[in-house]
């Protein structure tokens, strides 16, 4: 049983209606349903693909944070064979917000990091709901170098609200611990792919989202800050995140316009939560074609490509 969003009532309401008939069928009641559900059912789909082909902005924004959406978890589970965490910064101590490791992608050795919110209140809670802490960062840096030493790409799945802002993490270096991470990621001399799976909040995100590949899932957001911090900021009232979602470019189809990513990877009609499989199987697929355009470059010629890829960015939003 799917969890509905708002916006999704209209099929919410006629799933409700096939429920019923189901039940009075299960009842025993002498009457044929089957033909009356079966129209239901396709009445269902096309309610459901016309909803998803004219979402708003923020309509957006509530599918990619929708709670059964896959997790970067799920995703290294599906593509990421004999996969091995590495866990602490060497410095302070373990960040579970962020998960990072060795394993074989498609027969290739990688290196992987990846931003897990966590499913139900007690993994969200272990993981911060996927917003990092210093200690985060710095593991990640740690495991850049490791992959820069032993020549292997690095894969980051982004899913984060945000850097964790709480007053422990201002403390041991957050902003220092972000600015380390994204300069690691933007000098590696090896391939480097990421992909937003959800949502890419602000440094939280750019920090292991410095690759020569950006990809986002069709749903997914990208930005600066989230609609209700820019809403606070812009008109001091937080009510207005509709309006500061449309404003701000944050759907994978205006990035991709104005050159901040450079592909979109297609979610199942109703979003990746409707479907998590195929959803992983296209981010495989995805992340394995980019791979393959980087493979012919030394590390030069990659550094070069990655300078560019982001300083053109620069210039065509200034």
């Amino acid at each position: 049983m799917h969890s509905y969003l708002e916006f999704e009532k209209p099929v919410a309401d006629i799933e409700g209606k096939i429920q019923e008939l189901r039940a009075l069928a299960a009842g025993g009641e002498a009457v044929n349903v089957d033909d009356e559900i079966e129209r239901l059912k396709g009445k269902s789909s096309q309610t459901l693909k016309d909803l998803y082909t004219k979402l708003t902005p923020w309509q957006k924004t509530l599918v990619a944070r929708h709670p059964d959406r896959p997790h970067a978890a799920e995703y290294v589970g599906g593509l990421i064979e004999d996969f091995s965490p590495l866990a602490g910064d060497r410095s302070f101590g373990e960040d579970h917000a962020i998960i990072a490791g060795l394993g074989r992608f498609r027969g290739q050795s990688v290196a992987v990091l990846a931003q897990e919110k966590g499913s139900d209140t007690q993994t969200r809670l272990k993981h911060n709901f996927g917003m990092a802490r210093p200690e985060g960062y710095r593991k990640a840096v740690r495991i850049m170098d490791l992959a820069e030493r032993f020549g292997l790409p690095v894969i980051s799945l982004v899913d984060t609200a945000g850097a964790y802002p709480g007053i422990g993490a201002e403390e041991r270096g957050q902003a220092e611990a972000i600015a380390r991470s994204t300069d690691k990621g933007l000098g590696l001399g090896v391939p480097t792919v990421s992909i937003v799976i959800g949502e890419g909040g602000s440094g939280g995100a750019i920090a292991i989202a410095t690759a020569n590949k950006v990809l986002m899932l069709e749903h997914a957001i990208y930005s600066v800050i989230s609609p209700e911090g820019a809403a606070s900021i812009l008109w001091r009232d937080s009510t207005r995140a509709q309006d500061a979602a449309t404003n701000m470019k944050i759907t994978a189809q205006d990035l991709l316009q104005l050159g901040v990513i450079d592909g979109i990877v297609e979610e199942p009609v109703g979003g990746a939560h409707r479907a998590k499989e195929t959803v992983i199987d296209r981010a495989g697929a995805a992340i394995d074609a980019a791979l393959g355009e980087l493979s012919d470059l030394d590390a030069q010629a990659l550094r070069q490509q990655r300078r560019e890829k982001f300083l053109t960015i620069g210039r065509s939003l200034s």
